[in-house]
């Protein structure tokens, strides 16, 4: 019975989201004994089945994961995923990088893959830092890109503008971009959103489409209505980050994850 209703509950949330079919083979990976009791704990904020359905992703296709951390929470998903028919290339940060957070976290993730070859071993390890390193699959080559939360730090960063232009490039014409980030409340200025973490839609719709992408589709598949997006440490106050500390923790972990868009943009068929 308890199967019966999450299966119920997955198929309503899909058709809300304007999906009717799962990739096949994404179940027996979000059940796989490679994921940890704390990766299945985000799955209620980050509804991977919905977001990877409509997002269009397939078994079958070749995918750039851009930036998995180094817990490689996605990775966990898309890499049983594809193992067999599709392609998975990870576009992490580069070993010459001189901020100690990216190559730590880049030594995690090499662990991590290392830890199960028997999940991770077909993973391909790509690097993704403008303007020196913005070759994350052959140009022309993958059938999606997919991005969770990460545009706010290439904003901060200043260089945006050139990872949209690595992604529309890596893409084959008609591939899919997929966005999911922090969402911030319209007209905030870009000096708060980068301070705060959350982004406004119109921000990723204009840097996307400034790269030659063309808008698909929104969802709500990642709203938080519990989230005001107004807290004392921005973003990072919400788990799983909790940078608070014990302060309001309580009330922290009742908003749960930040409030999402979900975002879905085409390369043109003629698009070069």
């Amino acid at each position: 019975m308890r199967l019966l209703v999450l299966f119920c509950i997955s198929a309503l949330a899909l058709a809300q989201a304007g999906c009717t079919h799962q990739p096949p083979g994404l179940g027996q990976a979000l059940s796989g004994d490679h994921r940890s009791d704390e990766s299945r704990a985000r799955d209620v904020y980050r509804h991977p089945a919905e977001t990877l359905a409509f997002f269009g992703v397939r078994d079958d296709m070749s995918v750039v994961e851009i930036w998995p951390g180094p817990r490689g929470w996605y990775t966990e998903i898309l890499a049983p995923l594809l193992r067999e028919n599709g392609k998975l290339y990870a576009a992490q940060f580069p070993p010459d990088s001189d901020i100690p957070f990216y190559t730590r976290s880049l030594e995690k993730y090499r662990n991590k893959l290392a830890s199960r070859p028997d999940v991770y071993d077909r993973v391909e390890i790509t690097y993704l830092y403008p303007p020196e390193h913005t070759a994350i699959a052959p140009p022309g080559s993958a059938d999606a890109v997919l991005t969770f939360r990460n545009v706010h730090n290439w904003a901060k960063a200043g260089n945006a503008d050139a990872v949209f232009r690595a992604m529309y490039k890596a893409l084959k014409p008609g591939g899919i971009l997929g966005v999911v980030e922090h969402r911030a409340r319209p007209g905030l200025s870009l000096e708060e959103q980068i301070s705060n973490g959350y982004m406004t839609e119109k921000y990723v719709i204009d840097s996307a489409t400034a790269a030659g992408f063309a808008f698909e589709a929104s969802s709500d598949i990642n709203a938080n209505p519990r989230d005001s997006t107004d807290h004392p440490a921005g973003v990072w106050s919400l788990p799983p980050t909790l940078r608070n500390g014990q302060d309001k923790i309580d009330y922290y972990l009742e908003i749960g994850e930040s409030d999402r868009m979900t975002l879905k943009f085409i390369k043109p068929a003629n698009g070069t």
